[in-house]
């Protein structure tokens, strides 16, 4: 069986077991490569190549071929039927696809499938500033298991930054966790620290704010460090398990 699709849907709910009542594990996002383990008429289940994620899908958007020429740098880029004719559809931050067209100021990228060029960029394309990147979702909507502009949580803001630069991150907090290496001799907190609860993380913007997609406040927010740090400790008896730094 041949064995590396790419997903074409806009982006889709990983579940858990093969029913859309399942607990939603993560999801799925436009040009994200998979291999399939299973399947029946109306499930998949996947195993990412990015990251070794393995859930359901359901059993319909994917294609065997697909080479990714460029990715959306935007929170979300509108899909057009045409140039100058804009649908409600969008493509989240981070899909990758093909231009298969392109006029001065559109590419094309499906049959009457059309994105801006100014939403774009190329595949290889890097940005390693990751306080741009995370405030992209400020007020996005807390959703577990969301990695998109419709609903994103903690660990998937994290890894978003590394999956937009073609650089691996585990998908969830724990895996996270263990895989990120502790600071040494750690004092104060600064920019570009990562903090680590269990089941939680954030990162900070400078010495004394971080951000974080936080469940109790329903979405992605900027908020000081020692006084979260302390409120989680309140209300979740959690404390700090880790600190880490962004690398790149």
């Amino acid at each position: 069986m041949q064995n590396n699709f790419y997903y074409t849907g806009q982006f889709a709910n990983i579940y858990k077991k093969s029913s859309k009542f399942s607990e939603v594990t993560s999801q799925i996002l436009y040009g994200e490569k998979f291999k399939i383990l299973s399947k029946n008429k109306n499930w998949i289940k996947i195993k990412s190549s990015y990251d070794n994620y393995i859930g359901y899908i359901k059993n319909n958007k994917y294609k065997s071929k697909l080479k990714l020429t460029h990715k959306i740098f935007r929170l979300k880029a509108n899909i057009f039927s045409k140039p100058n004719r804009k649908t409600k559809k969008f493509l989240t931050f981070g899909s990758k696809f093909s231009i298969i067209n392109k006029t001065k100021n559109y590419v094309k990228f499906e049959k009457n499938k059309w994105l801006r060029k100014k939403d774009i960029k190329k595949i290889d394309h890097i940005d390693k500033n990751y306080i741009k990147i995370f405030k992209l979702f400020l007020e996005t909507k807390y959703t577990w298991g969301g990695k998109t502009y419709d609903g994103i949580d903690c660990s998937a803001l994290l890894q978003l930054f590394f999956y937009y630069n073609n650089s691996f991150y585990p998908r969830d907090t724990k895996d996270q966790i263990t895989y990120s290496k502790k600071n040494k001799k750690k004092k104060l907190f600064k920019k570009g620290d990562i903090i680590f609860w269990k089941g939680h993380v954030a990162i900070c913007l400078n010495s004394k704010q971080l951000i974080h997609a936080y469940g109790p406040e329903k979405k992605v927010i900027i908020m000081p460090i020692i006084e979260t740090i302390k409120r989680i400790q309140r209300t979740a008896t959690l404390k700090v398990k880790k600190i880490s730094r962004i690398k790149y």
